[in-house]
């Protein structure tokens, strides 16, 4: 019923830019709180980036400074602006929307940040 679809990912030399965008759509009948989390190969899943229903955003202090979450006004469409990268940010992003405290996924995007 509900459905996440990520885009724009692909490969960016270090210090350079990305913009990721993520819709949810289907049977959401409101603003709700989205997410982008990150899994690099052996690495765990990483809590990225969070912005809520009013507005409000968290980072990963592995980002802070350099990514910024956004929403389009009244729609549960995000993006994640990806700036300065470095090899590290390498991995797949994924974005989630919480209905009813349970995360949606969607299929991820590919980050490849390499000279």
């Amino acid at each position: 019923q509900v459905h996440v679809v990520e885009s724009g990912g692909g490969l960016v030399q270090p210090g350079g830019s990305l913009r990721l965008s993520c819709a949810a759509s289907g049977t959401i009948f409101s603003i709700k709180p989205m997410y982008w989390y990150r899994q690099a190969p052996g690495k765990e899943r990483e809590l990225v980036a969070t912005i809520t229903d009013a507005g409000r955003t968290n980072y990963a202090d592995s980002v802070q400074g350099r990514f910024t979450i956004s929403r389009v006004t009244a729609k549960n469409t995000v993006y994640l602006q990806m700036n300065s990268l470095k090899p590290e940010d390498t991995a797949v992003y994924y974005c989630t929307v919480t209905i009813s405290g349970v995360h949606i996924w969607g299929q991820g995007t590919q980050v490849t940040v390499s000279s």
